[in-house]
């Protein structure tokens, strides 16, 4: 028996306005009974709880811009949406429990093991738990930017086997259909690279946050960590069914890899951007993708970016990207430092500029 993470975008549940659709809310919850009876352990994420209060609060269906106003939507619509799955869950005798989670939860490791082991009891006592991102006080600098990402972390975070990306297309296609007619599904793919995120464009409506690029980097997320993803139409009949039986068709599958990082550096390598780059020559480049060895100053060939102390930043070698990391010194200071030896520096400035611990390689 496996253990599910199912996540189901804002334009699968809801209207052009914004209005929560009840019966696809019921179609998913009657689908995770479904699995449920089967032995299937199943964790909901969700999105909508902006889309369902723009409505209550006469905003329109268009999404505001300012943080402000959005965080206050979502602590009006959260509640609107949790009583949607709590009714649609209670026809078929299952309890939902509502987790919200913030970055930081999968960032410091306290936080990580406790929401870890909230899901785990939750399972264990039958419970549906319903995932959303805490929308109502997230930091804008620091948010999961959207739920797919989200689910994929919490996929990594209960040991999942399967992640299903529910969405309002079939799946991943050749081209967008919106400008190709004859744009067709890919039923397979092996390796997520760059032609299929330049395939897979932006957002694909203004009530969602995601769109196929962010399913994608999801799965390519989630395939790091030994995750097989679905990516298939909601709408599908018994569509989380066949995603977890590995069903011909289904959709888009997403094959996992062998390797499986820590979530520290998952959160590292997928679920923050980078603030620049450091180039590095080819002698640091050799230490580096042994995945034992910190970057040190002495390899810095050139500094790209404006960034601070403890942000993400590319690592750049001659062959091209070669790792990502959460950098010791601001970029002025990495830049005063680059090429100069230990001994050369300043007494009391640490000549890492990333640990390892903090290092992430990208296979070559």
């Amino acid at each position: 028996m496996s253990t599910v993470v199912a996540k189901i975008g804002t334009s699968s549940i809801t209207d052009d306005a914004g209005t929560l659709q009840v019966a696809a809310i019921e179609s998913l919850c009657a689908q995770v009974a479904t699995a449920r009876l089967a032995g299937h352990s199943v964790v909901v994420v969700t999105s909508g709880a902006i889309a369902a209060g723009l409505p209550l609060l006469g905003l329109g269906a268009e999404r505001p811009r300012d943080a402000q106003t959005l965080q206050a939507v979502s602590a009006v619509g959260q509640s609107r949406l949790m009583a949607a799955y709590g009714d649609a869950l209670a026809r078929h005798d299952l309890v939902p429990g509502q987790v919200l989670l913030a970055p930081l939860d999968f960032m410091v490791r306290a936080q990580y093991l406790k929401a870890r082991q909230t899901l785990l009891r939750l399972l264990e006592l039958g419970v549906v738990p319903v995932v959303n991102e805490n929308d109502a006080v997230a930091d804008d600098e620091i948010r999961f930017g959207d739920n797919d990402r989200l689910a994929a972390l919490v996929a990594h975070l209960i040991d999942a086997e399967v992640l299903v990306l529910l969405t309002d297309t079939e799946g991943v296609l050749t081209a967008d259909p919106r400008l190709d007619a004859n744009a067709s599904l890919i039923t397979e793919i092996l390796e997520v690279d760059q032609a299929l995120e330049q395939v897979a464009g932006g957002p694909g409506t203004t009530r969602g946050s995601g769109g196929m690029a962010s399913k994608l980097a999801a799965a390519k997320l989630a395939a790091w960590t030994g995750v097989r993803t679905v990516i298939a139409a909601s709408q599908r009949p018994d569509v989380l069914a066949d995603a977890i039986a590995d069903t011909a068709g289904v959709g888009t599958i997403v094959r996992p890899h062998d390797r499986r990082l820590p979530a520290r550096k998952l959160w590292i390598a997928f679920a923050v951007g980078s603030e620049g780059r450091i180039r590095i020559d080819e002698g640091a480049e050799e230490a580096v993708r042994t995945g034992t060895a910190s970057l040190l100053a002495a390899g810095v060939v050139d500094v790209e970016g404006a960034f601070a102390t403890m942000d993400p930043v590319e690592v750049v070698g001659p062959s091209g990207v070669v790792a990502k990391g959460l950098v010791a010194h601001d970029a002025d200071t990495v830049r005063a430092m680059a090429g100069r030896r230990s001994s050369d520096l300043e007494p009391g400035l640490d000549a890492c500029v990333i640990h390892v611990d903090d290092l992430v390689v990208v296979p070559a």
